[in-house]
């Protein structure tokens, strides 16, 4: 048998498991009902649980039956938005306001399927760690679970991490070497003035028109500082100022994001950013305050282990339904932190339907079997 047969015939019990955890999303840190359940099969299936790894984060370890030098680290997320979900699905959340709107869901009942497999075929040389990492959403939780010591408590020789993507086409799987996530880094804006009446301008110091200057002169970044042939992004999101149509006030907050694919283009990006508001603030005599809040970096894959999951999900897909030189995306994940720390690859499994962070979102349960299929063809590879 096939490794994706079997798990095509245990898909209606993974399924189970993905759908309940679906009913019962739980946000950033507070991933405690799930990382029960997590750990609480791990055992039950004989593999070593470690727990409290990152906060809420889980740890299995497994054994193969044959002796190895190496170890691998498969990881998925397990935590979900903090956002309303609408799709009026049997199992929909029973959590207001909290929703597996991004299929982490379906991430963690993969890497679940994966264990429950290799613990009934150790037919490996070596050790896999199951990691279940809390908190991707808000790109903190790899940062703690390293914090915590994770690979120096289980080291890893290479790492390998999933996402789904409505993007692809269902059952496509998509990979590259190099950038193939952004790095993320949020900034927040204070423009100072002086407050007037709207009909004397003349009397302050209007910091609507400083702001509107400075969300121009932000998009120069990309277009004018950045090498033309490197990725980049600056997005202003919000602007507030002013309670009264005829008052200018005192001050105008901005805040937004800035993404990148390099850590050069990133040092370049903020560093101009500061550089365009202490200008501005020259030129208008006043003061801007800009405060970066430095995000996660770009989720950079090694070549090695990119090639190793191209290869694999040929087996499991077909090399005709495999991209193996993906087109980086904008968006960012926190798997970069262990990618810093450890070799490895980041891979993609499309599936249709709504992207993910629309409130109608729904993981696809039949993209489980490849996705947990070619985990497992990357542990037949690397640990033989």
């Amino acid at each position: 048998m096939q490794v994706r047969d079997w798990f095509v015939e245990h898909q209606a019990e993974f399924a189970a498991w993905r759908r309940d955890i679906h009913a019962h999303p739980e946000l950033s840190f507070q991933e405690q009902r799930t990382s029960d359940l997590v750990a609480a099969k791990l055992d039950e299936w004989g593999i070593e649980i470690h727990r409290g790894v990152g906060k809420t984060g889980v740890v299995g370890v497994l054994q193969g039956e044959r002796a190895g030098p190496r170890s691998l680290g498969l990881r998925a997320d397990m935590d979900a938005l903090p956002m309303q979900e609408k799709t009026g699905l049997a199992y929909r959340s029973t959590h207001d306001g909290s929703f597996h709107g991004c299929g982490h869901d379906g991430h963690t009942a993969t890497l679940l399927a994966v264990a429950r497999y290799l613990s009934l075929h150790r037919d490996f040389a070596g050790t896999v760690n199951f990691i279940f990492q809390p908190a991707e959403e808000t790109l903190s939780g790899g940062a703690a679970m390293l914090e915590d010591g994770l690979f120096k408590r289980f080291p890893c020789d290479e790492i390998y991490g999933l996402h789904n993507n409505p993007m692809l086409g269902k059952g496509r799987v998509a990979v590259g070497e190099g950038a193939i996530l952004s790095a993320c880094d949020a900034f927040s804006i204070k423009v100072h003035g002086i407050g007037s009446h709207g009909a004397m301008p003349h009397q302050g110091n209007d910091p609507i028109v400083i702001a509107c200057q400075l969300v121009g002169m932000l998009q120069t970044i990309v277009s004018r500082s950045l090498d033309p042939l490197v990725a980049g992004v600056v997005s202003v999101g919000m602007m507030h100022g002013g309670s009264a149509p005829n008052v200018i006030p005192d001050l105008m907050e901005l805040q937004g994001t800035v993404r990148t694919l390099s850590t050069a283009a990133r040092d370049t990006a903020l560093r101009r950013m500061r550089e365009i508001c202490d200008g501005l603030a020259l030129s208008h005599g006043t003061r801007i305050d800009c405060e970066v809040g430095l995000g996660c970096p770009p989720t950079i894959n090694a070549a090695g282990p990119a090639a190793t999951v191209a290869a694999a999900a040929a087996r499991v897909v077909g090399a005709e339904s495999v991209n193996a030189h993906i087109t980086p995306l904008m968006a960012s994940e926190d798997f970069s932190y262990l990618l810093q720390a450890c070799p490895g690859a980041y891979f993609f499994i499309g599936q249709d339907g709504h992207f993910c962070h629309h409130p109608e979102f729904d993981f696809d349960d039949d993209i489980l079997p490849i996705g947990a299929s070619v985990f497992v063809e990357i542990v037949r590879d690397r640990l033989g």
